[in-house]
């Protein structure tokens, strides 16, 4: 029997079908992973429809379009071949060998070919191998690997093995990431090398971590059993003397010889600049690039390492007063730089003029031979350059009225003339090269549009439709799409933009309260502009949130990334301003000044990680606005975080620089309902720091409630719904003022 005012349990059954392991399912078609053909001529994916799943092949230039095989015939004949009961909707593999008259593929622990004339399914008689150990060679024939502190080479063909290097050690070894992007009590990731293209050398660093802080993390019930363990990173702090630092080499893979780069190691606080992009071979082998960044991050070195010799020139150094980004999109993702294949040219990214702009330098004397770019918008994205013709195709946001985040396919001539949209239509655009570069994969959408997927020639003309999603059972389930918003920053004139949701079964006649949902950067957005936007990555799903009876806002307020260097400087310095929370209430005034339904005196926040810094930030320095947040695994003071986040943004250490962005430090400022929540397993923002806020709110006595999850780490993978489960059923209590159902938000099933 039900309580009085207590929520229907229907309304959490239709946030759960919202939540991003349902809702993939609600959405059909749309998302395409291109498997290469031909040299990229053709291309095959697996399509999903509402009947299962089949293979579809693509060859853009004649425009057409089907099935790889007669999926009827082939399930049949599998069945006949292997005895296996086969459906032609869920065929038992996943990934296909393409030849001219037959596929190959692995079901049922055999190899198959199976003829596309007579559709015979034959086993292949081939010794069974296992999956490659390591970072195969180009040509596929060999693979380098790590074995203790060391890098292997093995033979693919002939399974012979030998040492690369032989002098590494714990905390001075070869093809490795730094402590910070490794997983406490994972298996080591692969090693950290790029071949060269002709499959004889490969670029490697050795990473010298001695004398970094190390930070400690108690496993209080580990997974295996047993008693508690010690789990140990070396994890740099600001303003700490010793950060990890890597050294550039180049290893002749037969011949077992090394060139070791004539420079000074490049800090690597965090991760292996030959995993993110920032270290790469020129296209004939001649030459490596590699990107520099000084410990405080405002200056920046492109360099070129001649792998014969040694020797190292710096091509181009860019020197700031904030940081030197080489996107602004940071913390692992690719630069906006490239070497032409030549390797006498190079493109380099840079907001000298304002924003983030393309220039052209000779890539041996570092000669500036002109801007390519310009403009108020930005470079996302180097696409293609095709240098047969001079001309780059990038992706540019700031250039549709409607949204300056959405993305556009764009070109220029190297020389700065002739800049033309690709791709002019207003959506938003994820583009994908194909493997010989003489088309793009494009799939358009915006949060309201449903992704159309195509393929395009580089003037934009459409070569055949490949594939769009079918958001039937979405809607079905509740959805509705979120209601984009322009509004003025706190400082009268700055636009911003933003997504407003709203309970499926809204009501203007009645009063719903608010939940900010932020992320306050300032290495990436919070919100999106693609249909498929995953906000969930930064709490829980905002739609799932609204269809819980709230108004849930996202807003990009100053200081995240994305439009001008201004900007995205706001933040600089200044991370005590959570990515500027006066921007998310100026906003609250303005939207709620012409939507009565939305009660700002019920106002909580809601977010993870930096966005659990932000929630209780605003809840210590704004009370009289937000009255319930739910933190989950924030980082309460930015002293105790990766070096590389707080010099970063925060500018050079100052302990009272520091101090003023510690919550832990003005804890005894909170006035309303906080739940702030933590992984036991969490080794980014590790426990410490949501048990140093508590400790200092106890001390202030002060009410909050916590919830530790013993087994979760920083995402909470494979605990989302406890997550969820606690911070609806806190909103409910204390926002929507209701008793939370008697209903228990499944687990999701663990992903094979």
């Amino acid at each position: 029997m039900g309580v009085a005012n207590q929520l229907d349990a229907a309304v959490y059954q239709r946030a759960e079908r919202l939540l991003r392991h349902n809702r993939s399912t609600l959405v059909i078609g749309g998302t395409v992973v291109p498997r290469w053909a031909d040299g990229g001529a053709r291309f095959w994916y697996v399509q999903t429809t509402t009947a299962g799943s089949h293979f579809v092949l693509v060859d853009p230039r004649a425009g057409r379009r089907g099935p790889v095989f007669d999926h009827d015939r082939l399930a049949a004949a599998l069945s006949s071949a292997s005895g296996h009961e086969v459906s032609p909707r869920a065929l038992p593999f996943g990934a296909i060998d393409l030849t001219t008259d037959a596929v190959e593929f692995g079901a049922f622990c055999t190899r198959w070919r199976c003829r596309l004339d007579s559709y015979e399914c034959a086993k292949v008689q081939t010794r069974p191998t296992p999956a490659p150990e390591g970072v195969v060679s180009p040509d596929g024939q060999l693979a380098v690997f790590r074995r203790g502190y060391d890098l292997w080479a093995r033979s693919l063909v002939e399974g012979r093995e030998w040492a690369l290097t032989t002098d590494g050690h714990e905390d001075y070894d070869y093809g490795t990431e730094p402590d910070p992007a490794t997983k406490l009590g994972m298996p080591s990731m692969p090693a950290a090398v790029a071949w060269s293209p002709d499959s004889t050398r490969v670029l490697v660093t050795r990473t010298d971590q001695r004398g970094v802080r190390r930070v400690h993390l108690v496993d209080s019930y580990p997974t295996e059993g047993g008693a508690p363990r010690l789990l140990t990173k070396r994890y740099p702090y600001p303003g700490d003397a010793h950060v990890a630092f890597s050294e550039f080499l180049v290893l002749d893979v037969a011949a077992g010889t090394s060139v070791r780069a004539k420079a000074d190691p490049v800090p690597t606080p965090y991760f292996s600049p030959i995993v993110i992009g920032e270290a790469w071979w020129s296209a004939d082998g001649s030459t490596v690039f590699y990107l520099s960044h000084s410990q405080d991050f405002r200056t920046l070195h492109l360099c070129r390492f001649d792998p014969v010799t040694g020797e190292v020139s710096t091509v181009v150094t860019e020197v700031g007063e904030t940081r030197v980004d080489a996107n602004q999109f940071n913390q692992g993702i690719p630069p906006i730089v490239t070497s032409l294949s030549s390797g006498e040219e190079v493109l380099w990214y840079s907001q000298r003029d304002g924003w983030g702009h393309l220039y052209r330098y000779d890539a041996r004397s570092g000669e500036l031979l002109g801007q390519v770019t310009s403009g108020h918008w930005a470079v996302r994205e180097i696409l293609h350059v095709d240098e047969q013709h001079r001309v780059v195709y990038f992706l540019a946001c700031g250039l549709v009225a409607a949204n300056p985040y959405r993305r556009l396919v764009c070109r220029v001539r190297l020389d700065g003339t002739e800049f033309a949209v690709v791709t002019d239509d207003g959506l938003d655009h994820v583009a994908t090269v194909s493997a010989n570069g003489d088309y793009f994969l494009d799939c358009a959408s915006t949060t309201d549009t449903p992704p159309v997927v195509t393929a395009r020639d580089w003037n934009g003309r459409v070569l055949v439709e490949v594939d769009r999603a079918d958001i039937t059972r979405l809607v079905a389930a509740g959805w509705t799409p979120p209601q984009p918003f322009r509004t003025i920053a706190a400082d009268g004139h700055t636009d911003l933009y933003g997504l407003l949701y709203l309970p499926p079964d809204f009501d203007p006649t009645k009063s719903y309260p608010v939940i900010d949902h932020p992320y306050p950067g300032p290495q990436t957005n919070r919100v999106g502009v693609e249909f498929n936007d995953q906000d969930g990555l930064f709490s829980c799903p905002a739609e799932a949130m609204a269809a819980l009876g709230f108004v849930v806002m996202a807003v990009d307020g100053r200081g995240t990334p994305g439009r001008s260097k201004d900007f995205h400087d706001v933040s600089y310095g200044r991370s005590f301003e959570a990515g500027s929370m006066i921007d998310h209430i100026a906003t609250l005034r303005e939207l709620a000044s012409i939507r009565p339904w939305m009660d700002l005196n019920r106002v909580g926040i809601h977010s993870l990680s930096a966005g659990g810094y932000a929630t209780v930030r605003a809840m210590l320095d704004h009370p009289d606005v937000y009255k319930v947040g739910v933190a989950g695994c924030g980082v309460q003071d930015w002293s105790y975080y990766s070096l590389c986040w707080g010099e970063m943004y925060d500018g050079p250490y100052d302990p009272r620089a520091y101090a003023r962005s510690s919550n832990v430090d003005n804890a005894e400022r909170l006035e309303g309902k906080l739940l702030l929540i933590q992984g036991g397993r969490d080794d980014n923002v590790y426990p410490y720091h949501v048990l140093r806020m508590a400790d200092r709110l106890i001390a202030a006595n002060k009410d909050f409630d916590m919830f530790i999850i013993p087994g979760a780490d920083h995402f909470f993978a494979g605990y989302e719904h406890c997550l969820y489960q606690r911070t609806w059923d806190f909103l409910v209590r204390h926002l929507l003022h209701a008793q939370p159902p008697n209903y228990r938000l499944t687990p999701p099933t663990p992903q094979t």
